[in-house]
């Protein structure tokens, strides 16, 4: 398992080099194989999954939204049905880094909390990790607080420095969800990373933690979706993460 850390580690490094020195794009693509065969995945899961989606009165290539909870190790996967978003299907979080918090900068191997895009550009189906997609951290509030990281991700293989890293059949199901409704037009996919379900009682338990404030202002845009299950659109003002009707 430490081995696999290491090599996870190293990886990522190089993957941020990729994007800084030209030699390294010359053999990078060598290091990072591919473990999943993207059209023997749609083959074989989507049959399934858009039976799945059918009995629970959606359908595949809807507007997507996820959320994940941190502490709970859930990812919810949500598709629009008439006028509001439907749960789908919640997922067993299978390994993440860190603790409860923010991540902060490069190497602290901290899961990112906050809000967060996935548009097409950020999908890899040639991931070591079994298919994985890019939240995009930093993100704007990221950027406003001078938070740096890179290739955080939600992906496979259970293996996590800093991403979300789900079951392989997880990750199958959840992919293939996020890439249809990118394909069928979704410019993007909302993510909402949360440390914890944030009801007023859990995050009162949490008054005197260092983090309160900024997870008091996470909880604006949660209670926001939770009023009419409609994802928000988000935006950064003044340093703080900002609510409108989506």
């Amino acid at each position: 398992m430490r081995k696999r850390t290491v090599f996870l580690f190293s990886l990522c490094v190089l993957a941020a080099a990729y994007f800084v020195y030209p030699k390294v794009k010359t053999f990078l693509p060598q290091l990072v194989g591919s473990s999943a065969d993207i059209a023997e995945v749609r083959q074989r899961v989507l049959p399934n999954l858009s039976a799945s989606l059918i009995d629970a009165g959606l359908e595949i290539g809807s507007p997507a939204f996820i959320r994940v909870f941190k502490e709970e190790r859930l990812l919810e996967i949500w598709l629009q049905g008439n006028s509001s978003y439907q749960l789908f299907k919640t997922y067993q979080i299978c390994n993440y880094s860190g603790d409860l918090g923010p991540k902060i900068k490069e190497g602290d191997r901290q899961s990112p909390e906050g809000f967060y895009k996935v548009d097409k550009a950020a999908l890899n189906p040639n991931s070591s990790y079994h298919l994985s997609f890019n939240l995009g951290f930093p993100n704007a509030y990221d950027q406003a607080h001078s938070r740096t990281g890179s290739f955080l991700m939600i992906h496979g293989d259970c293996v996590s420095v800093g991403c979300y890293a789900m079951t392989n059949e997880g990750i199958e199901e959840i992919y293939l969800i996020t890439e249809a409704a990118l394909n069928a037009g979704q410019a993007h996919v909302p993510v909402h990373a949360f440390p914890f379900k944030m009801t007023s009682e859990r995050l009162y338990k949490e008054r005197e933690a260092a983090w309160f404030e900024y997870w008091e202002n996470l909880k604006v845009g949660y209670d926001f979706f939770e009023q009419g299950y409609v994802p928000p659109a988000v935006s950064v003002t003044d340093q703080e993460y900002v609510f409108r009707a989506g």
